[in-house]
């Protein structure tokens, strides 16, 4: 009922309790609302629910899925929960909206990484989709991961924060070599995490992760010092700097007039203590996906803020970044149809 749908002529948010369709909307969500009980290829239970992209959303799983798996799993049970992407987008809004609002603190963070992902941040040549990787992200090349680290390291940075432990997972490839894992490893160390683990659970199942698993269970034995990024009386434009600043490494922030319209309006309207779930890209800590590694003093262009009021945050946009990307130029409803001898849906996937 508090979703804000629109404002009247006065400048006054209207709400879905203000047009009375509360109860139709709880109805079309009913079904929605319960997490889905799905399981790894080992059995071990999984909850899938409500988890949208963190370039664009929040990029967590539901509140309500994780409150679940807790209950199962008892007191002396764990909970592996993903924040989406890095630790500048889907990990921030996991601390500063998701905790938030859930209560539940984190005894730790796992930052999983890749080999390939790093050579690209030590400015490795461009991967285009479809055509065939470039040898460096194929054959052993020590200097593109050791420049790469330094986006690692900010990563890590940006998770210590929040005053929670860090664990790298290092995701291995068939074509890592032993050296650049001990590189990776000896970075990840340097910049404050715990401890940093070559994962092969794509290879040998959960016997790949053990020493991941055996030390983030020690790591989890002592509370975590946690805290926000900000506090939410700030105003809309200091949490936006706070972000910006701690978080991608920005020397400053700009607004369009749309959003300076728009943070004035949130303002009067009485949305300004809301928390920021900000729309970026997720291929640069920055707002240009072109700036790879570790870029600083840019300025962090605001092209646009919304207000997502019965989600619980305001989320501004990002330079050219869109709130619907990756949508095929044939939208795929031109596929979509019933089986018309047996009632079965097709052309779904």
């Amino acid at each position: 009922g508090a979703m804000v749908v629109g404002s009247s002529r006065a400048g006054e948010p209207i709400t879905c309790d203000d047009l009375g369709v509360t109860g139709a909307l709880t109805v079309l969500m009913k079904d929605a609302i319960m997490p889905n009980l799905m399981q790894t290829l080992e059995g071990t239970p999984v909850f899938v629910h409500a988890g949208p992209f963190a370039n664009i959303a929040h990029g967590n799983s539901s509140i309500l899925a994780d409150q679940i798996a807790l209950k199962l799993v008892g007191k002396d049970g764990f909970v592996v929960t993903e924040a989406g992407f890095g630790a500048d987008i889907g990990a921030e809004k996991f601390f500063d909206i998701k905790c938030r609002y859930s209560g539940l603190v984190p005894d730790a963070a796992v930052l999983v990484v890749t080999v390939r992902a790093l050579k690209m941040h030590g400015g490795g040549p461009r991967v285009v989709p479809g055509t065939p990787l470039p040898a460096a992200y194929t054959d052993e090349n020590l200097d593109l991961v050791r420049d790469g680290c330094a986006n690692l390291a900010k990563h890590i940075e940006n998770l210590r924060l929040f005053g929670v432990k860090v664990l790298v997972a290092v995701n291995r490839f068939s074509s890592d070599s032993d050296a650049e894992i001990a590189l990776i490893r000896e970075h990840a160390t340097k910049a404050g995490a715990v401890g940093a683990y070559c994962c092969e659970h794509w290879a040998k199942g959960g016997a790949g992760v053990v020493d991941l698993a055996q030390a983030l269970v020690t790591a989890c034995e002592t509370k975590p010092d946690f805290q926000f990024l900000y506090p939410l009386e700030l105003s809309i434009k200091e949490k936006m700097h706070q972000i910006a600043t701690r978080i991608y490494g920005a020397a400053g922030v700009s607004y369009s007039e749309e959003a300076e319209a728009r943070i004035e309006e949130y303002t009067r309207q009485g949305f300004s203590a809301l928390p920021l779930c900000v729309a970026k890209t997720h291929l640069s800590l920055s707002h240009d996906p072109k700036l790879i590694g570790v870029p600083t003093g840019f300025t962090l262009p605001v092209r646009d803020i919304r207000a997502s009021v019965g989600a619980g945050f305001l989320y501004p946009l990002i330079g050219t970044m869109s709130t619907m990307p990756g949508l095929p130029t044939r939208p795929s409803f031109f596929d979509i149809d019933i089986d018309m001898e047996t009632g079965n849906v097709v052309g779904l996937f």
